[in-house]
């Protein structure tokens, strides 16, 4: 377990290296790298500590100088096995400090080069990547060491380009010295199936700090470092996330912004010639360590196009791009963007944690350009889900923390775990879910009962329009003359009005009869289908009821059972209550006492007894041999002095002790006896 913190750091061995004191287990505990770090005059900070995934010993350090170290544990714990010194060059018109000040680094993950690759993270939000760096006895898999050195050998073979073809038989030459059963393998077929690391290192190169990364936004180049860190604070954390077929990059900044991007390519070695490292060898030339620069030369390099082509840009020496996957602003309250923590689910790579002063949220990815793809998923993209897992915060004013830190686990059936711990000693467990968080909000229309219902009742009452439900239109009478009513029906005039009211009538209130009678005739079939429907559903509505009814009494049967059983165990319950070695009496503290005096003597010194008995029976019968031997006249030559005879007194005083001893001999047997017998008594007891 590695114990980091602002005035030690220490490895306690947990397994193996323990003991035992008052029950309490004591674990061997180290300090590393004190000298460097710790020293009274030292003004060197450690900024991250992190285990080196493909080794048990060893562990990488970033420090405030701007230097990376890997310790190996089982050679030195004050000397590093490597070091490399971070020289970035500004890029552009940037001249601020931040740019070179280092913040956070991660090792990569287990694809290709990446799991050769470290990356780093400074204050303005570069990222620097270092490849290939290799831990000495590391193990790696020879299936994917094979398909990393076959891939080299057949570009390189097919490359036209001189300088690509020298990156690549660099890069050959780098796998073979560390790995030297690949090329054995490759000409004899070996069947090993995991490989150990060989100390290795170019005399006359060092390697190349690739970057700072890039963006392509809309076929646009985009530093990151110009664009993003503008107005977001400063960088203060960094993750290497490695999902199915993409490398996943996550910074995060001070105010509280998560800045999620993905590779577009592969990461390749990149050495730098003429600058040679420095070698740390023993008596047989065999390398213990190694020191060199690490400069970035991307000013010095043409930056690949979009549209580039595979052979233009592949083991040229570029960096690889980035592509922007998402931007997600957490709103932390106040200044809780100034420490923030970042950690991966175990079981489910699209969720990343993410710690801070306003408690712990889940962010899971949605949308990926490689994994997407390759699942056949490669349809709208998807922003990231956002979900809170535990609030500390109460209220926007309050920026007090309530945690002080978290760790996600998994267990072997599968779940997956957040520990937590507070800053009143509490601990928080809580399990996730992960089962449901990646499945896309699809809802299929046609098979969806409850939208078929909604539809059905929407359009019944659209049956009848609503020109028709709101009735005829009103319409106001010609005007009259006042003699009207004197007018006869015969004449002239009569029938004139006449005619006038009855075509008023036919175009209003006939021509709505007609509407409604043809709307009525023309609904009908779908009225009677929706009635025949409504009574479908009233007679499966009905069988639901008489199955609910039956069911009803299937289990009341078998509640009743269950209380039946239920009464039996209560009353075995109360006859092994009965049972005389239930009401035992505990212990009395001086039973207890005498039962841990009799386990002390059962455990160490009841065979320190028996050995010191047989000591004795065996110096017993060595002297009884001597004596009926009869041999009186010894002569015993010590350092070229001669020895005189035994005189007769010391011979009474050897027999009187030899009279003790057997006194004693016979007082602890007896001893011995007694506490057998009472071990006896204690377990028949025990039994009863």
């Amino acid at each position: 377990m590695l114990l980091s913190g602002s005035d030690r750091l220490c490895v306690m061995y947990l397994y193996g290296k323990t003991s035992v004191k008052d029950n309490i287990v004591i674990c061997r505990t180290v300090t590393i790298g004190a000298e460097i770090y710790f020293h009274r005059r030292s003004i060197i900070r450690m900024l991250q500590v992190y285990w080196h995934p493909s080794s048990d010993t060893h562990l990488g350090i970033l420090s405030s100088d701007s230097v990376f170290r890997i310790f190996n544990l089982s050679m030195s714990l004050q000397q590093p096995e490597q070091e490399y010194y971070l020289q970035p060059v500004k890029f552009g018109s940037s001249t601020r400090a931040s740019s070179i000040c280092p913040v956070d680094f991660s090792f990569g993950g287990n694809h290709l080069w990446d799991r050769f690759s470290v990356f780093i993270l400074f204050s303005d939000g570069s990222v620097y990547v270092l490849c290939p760096i290799i831990p000495f006895g590391s193990v790696y898999k020879r299936e994917a060491l094979q398909e990393i050195y076959v891939d080299a050998k057949t570009f390189g073979f097919n490359s036209t380009n001189a300088k690509a073809v020298s990156n690549i038989n660099m890069a050959i030459s780098w796998l073979e010295a560390i790995f030297p059963e690949l090329s054995q393998q490759s000409a004899e077929g070996g069947d090993s199936f995991a490989l150990k690391a060989q100390p290795y290192a170019f005399i006359d190169s060092s390697i190349v700090l690739q970057g700072p990364l890039r963006n392509f936004c809309h076929g646009e180049k985009k530093d990151t470092q110009v664009q993003d860190a503008e107005g977001q604070g400063r960088a203060v954390s960094f993750l290497y996330n490695l999902v199915s077929k993409d490398s996943v990059l996550v910074i995060a900044w001070s105010g509280g912004q998560l800045q999620i991007d993905a590779f577009a390519d592969e990461i390749q070695p990149v050495w730098k010639a003429g600058s040679p490292p420095r070698l740390f060898v023993d008596s047989c030339d065999r390398i213990l360590g190694i020191a060199m620069i690490c400069e970035s030369v991307s000013s010095h390099l043409s930056f690949p196009e979009p549209d580039s082509t595979l052979d233009r840009d592949v083991w040229m020496g570029h960096p690889p791009p980035l592509l922007r996957l998402a931007i997600v602003d957490l709103a932390l309250p106040g200044k809780g963007g100034s420490h923030i923590s970042m950690s991966v689910d175990p079981l489910m790579p699209e969720r990343t944690y993410c710690f801070h002063n306003g408690g712990i949220d889940s962010v899971v990815l949605h949308f990926l350009p490689f994994s997407s793809q390759s699942d056949g998923k490669d349809g709208a993209r998807r922003s990231p889900s956002v979900n809170p897992v535990i609030s500390a915060c109460h209220g926007e004013s309050s920026s007090t923390p309530s945690l002080c830190g978290f760790l996600a686990l998994a267990d072997s059936f599968g779940d997956s775990w957040i520990v937590g711990v507070t800053y009143s000693r509490e601990c928080i467990v809580l399990e996730m879910e992960t089962w449901n968080l990646l499945l896309p909000p699809i809802v299929d229309e046609e098979k969806n009962p409850a939208l078929e219902e909604e539809k059905q009742y929407t359009n019944s009452t659209t049956i009848i329009s609503k020109e028709l439900l709101s009735g005829p239109k009103v319409v106001l009478l010609p005007p009259s003359s006042p003699n009207l009513r004197s007018v006869t029906a015969d004449s002239i005039e009569g029938r004139s009005t006449l005619h006038q009211y009855f075509k008023l009538f036919h175009e209003n209130y006939m021509e709505y009869a007609y509407k409604v009678y043809f709307e009525l005739q023309h609904h009908a079939p779908q009225l009677k289908k929706i009635i025949d429907n409504q009574h479908s559903r009233l007679q499966k509505a009905e069988q639901k009821l008489l199955e609910v009814e039956e069911k009803q009494e299937k289990l009341e049967s078998r509640i009743t059972n269950a209380v039946q059983h239920c009464n039996v165990l209560e009353e075995r319950l109360l006859k092994l209550r009965n049972l005389p070695g239930i009401h035992k009496k505990p212990l009395s503290k001086a039973e207890r006492d005498f039962k841990a005096e009799l386990d002390r003597y059962n455990g160490v010194e009841l065979d320190a007894l028996r050995s010191s008995i047989e000591a004795l029976d065996a110096r017993l019968k060595r002297f009884e041999n001597s004596q009926q031997a009869n041999v009186l006249n010894q002569h015993t030559q010590v350092s070229g002095k001669r020895m005189n005879y035994m005189p007769a007194e010391e011979v009474s005083k050897l027999r009187s002790s030899i009279e003790k001893l057997s006194l004693v001999n016979n007082e602890n047997t007896k001893m011995v006896k007694l506490i057998e017998s009472a071990l006896r008594n204690l377990e028949i007891n025990s039994t009863q």
